[in-house]
């Protein structure tokens, strides 16, 4: 499971609105003798990979899968009638598919056709994989990741507004990552005022996400085209997983990061933290509005990754009361 993962993580950004899914065959004596993963929209699923890459060696082996596989045709046929007519024995599932299409149903079908089905190895890596994913069928919404990059005293621009360059240059490659993972970014009317950002991808392979602006942005920003959108937050949710968005980066202002927060829609909080201190109270802050009034309903989570990146430090948080 954790080579089906590997592999997974190969195609992160380039299969959605379809899931990010690894898999690999394995033969009698342990051996992995293929793996796959799921190829960009339209394109095979990642058990049919895997077991077009083993071919003969797949008949009486186990085909091991971070999801779920599909029962039904979607942009291709079921991967469910592949594995049976390959011959797979047993099968390996890290977490079922919420999707209301499978729902435990490929599980049921792999069963029936007599294939010896084994769930919920790996789950909790699988599901952090996927979360974007899982959080999109059982919510209809984006998962929210909420980018922050700060010095270590939790400033983000000096009393002057300038911002630019704190953190250096693998954090910023590793940001537009992130963006490339996201099908779509957000900012508020006030950044791009002040910065006229382009939101694009740079620095890594990988697609423009979709550019959302709270607000209305400056005619000739190059921030266009984008979405301009005012209202609840959670109405914007709605409707940009109406539009398939799986993941959303909300990357500023701290007006917006504050708004976001105090909704309770932030799914993680990435935050990548310069070796450089401001060292005063004047500096402009991660958020811009009143926080929690005590200590008791102090929003908490839990860190899930500290990675170094260069001489900077990145922080992933998962929140654990998210509302919304």
């Amino acid at each position: 499971m954790r080579a089906a993962i590997a592999a997974a993580a190969t195609v992160r950004t380039s299969t959605a609105p379809n899931p990010w899914v690894g898999a690999v065959v394995v033969s009698g004596d342990g051996t992995i003798v293929a793996r796959g993963a799921t190829q960009p929209p339209g394109g095979l699923h990642a058990e049919r990979v895997a077991l077009a890459a083993a071919g003969e060696a797949a008949c009486g082996a186990t085909l091991v899968c971070t999801l779920e596989p599909c029962s039904h045709h979607g942009r291709t046929p079921p991967c469910v009638d592949e594995i049976v007519a390959a011959g797979i024995a047993r099968v390996v599932v890290g977490v079922e598919d919420p999707d209301h299409h499978v729902a435990g149903a490929g599980i049921a079908a792999l069963r029936a056709a007599g294939i010896d089905v084994t769930v919920g190895v790996e789950a909790a890596a699988v599901s952090e994989q996927l979360a974007p994913y899982l959080t999109h069928r059982r919510t209809g919404r984006p998962y929210v990741v909420l980018k922050l990059a700060a010095t270590v005293d939790g400033r983000t621009a000096a009393p002057d507004g300038t911002s630019q360059w704190i953190t250096g240059p693998e954090a910023r490659a590793d940001a537009h990552r992130l963006r490339a993972e996201s099908g779509a970014v957000l900012v508020g009317a006030a950044t791009v005022r002040a910065d006229d950002p382009s939101l694009t991808v740079r620095h890594v392979d990988g697609r423009d996400p979709l550019r959302v602006v709270l607000g209305r942005a400056p005619e000739g920003a190059r921030i266009h085209p984008c979405l301009e959108r005012s209202g609840e937050l959670g109405a914007v949710l709605d409707e940009l997983g109406g539009r398939g968005v799986l993941q959303l980066l909300v990357e500023g202002g701290a007006t917006v990061a504050h708004a976001f927060h105090t909704a309770g829609l932030v799914d993680r909080c990435v935050v990548y933290l310069a070796p450089a201190v401001f060292g005063g109270d004047d500096a402009v802050g991660l958020f811009r509005g009143a926080g929690v009034p005590t200590i008791d309903v102090l929003r908490r989570g839990r860190f899930v990754s500290v990675s170094r990146l260069g001489d900077d430090v990145r922080l992933d948080l998962v929140m654990e009361d998210r509302g919304g």
